[in-house]
């Protein structure tokens, strides 16, 4: 409980004082201030998982302290009045307080009603996370850490409508590793996988921010180019191409082995459907393996 933090906000120094020894005395970090816009002072610089405040404070009061603090930091908020007819729990509730307490507070009643706060916090932090979790589950490939296929269709979907309504260019590379099923057979599956590690880890460090790098399935990857010309997409791609080339694996320890990809590139054309922009990539780096792989091949018009 020592890296819990309560916030006690309370103009009556004696109230507040006692309180926040009690909050001490009962395992949790207590911070004190005297005001709405002393609490708030003190939140810009530290964290606090709950804020317990009176309503009524000098200046702001604690229903508009409350509606700060739920728009603006992550901490639940306890008030307490002693002015039942002023005040009512819908009210309060309305502005993201998560419970509401009339004086004289008995204390064994706010611990119970503190620990049920910090349960409750506890409980939906753990619901965001696991949310989060399943979100990059659902998106991501568990091998490589790139987006997966599922997620580079709903991305270059979007990406797809922005050059429809502003204008920008937009490419695509499609790669494939070469003989890549070779390289599995006589390796095995493991040192495979260290391939596919090792150039998802190349591909992204080629790429701007703004660029995306999905494993499409299997040895082959993807990459949407946002602002991008082909020509400029043909750069990338030679650019990948060529450090991929470069690289060394250990599959025996007796010898080092390299890779190649081949790899299509085009550029979007105005209002095509995004099945045909996809599969004039897909013909491009075809047409790389044809050639002899290890190439880049670009392909801007069927």
């Amino acid at each position: 409980m020592e890296d819990t933090c309560i916030l006690i906000v309370d103009d009556d120094a004696g109230i507040r004082d006692t309180m926040h020894e009690f909050i001490g005395m009962s395992g949790y970090e207590a911070l004190a201030a005297g005001s709405a816009e002393e609490a708030l002072e003190i939140l810009k610089t530290k964290n606090a998982d709950v804020v317990i405040s009176d309503i009524s404070l000098p200046g702001m009061d604690g229903l508009e302290l409350t509606d700060r603090i739920k728009k603006n930091y992550d901490a639940d908020v306890i008030v307490i009045t002693g002015y039942s007819a002023d005040y009512s729990y819908e009210e309060a509730i309305s502005k993201g307080a998560s419970d509401f307490l009339f004086k004289p507070v008995r204390f064994a009643e706010l611990l119970l009603r503190l620990k049920r706060v910090l349960k409750e916090r506890h409980l939906t932090q753990e619901r965001v996370k696991m949310l989060e979790q399943l979100q990059t589950l659902a998106t991501t490939d568990g091998l490589t850490k790139l987006f997966n296929s599922r997620h580079f269709y709903n991305q270059l979907t979007l990406e797809v409508d922005r050059s429809i309504r502003y204008n920008p260019p937009l490419s695509l590379l499609l790669l494939d590793i070469d003989h890549f099923k070779a390289y599995n057979d006589t390796f095995g599956h493991l040192e495979g996988d260290k391939v596919l590690v090792r150039l998802a880890q190349i591909i992204e460090s080629c790429l701007r921010k703004l660029d995306t790098a999905y494993r499409y399935g299997g040895e082959e990857f993807t990459v949407i180019l946002p602002e991008t010309t082909g020509e400029e997409a043909e750069t990338v791609a030679y650019r990948i191409k060529n450090t991929v080339e470069q690289e060394k694996f250990h599959p025996q320890a007796e010898n080092d082995r390299t890779v190649t990809v081949s790899i299509g590139v085009t550029q979007y054309r105005p209002t095509e459907d995004i099945s045909v922009f996809v599969k004039r990539a897909d013909t491009a780096m075809y047409q790389s393996k044809q050639d002899g792989r290890n190439r880049v091949t670009a392909l801007f018009s069927e």
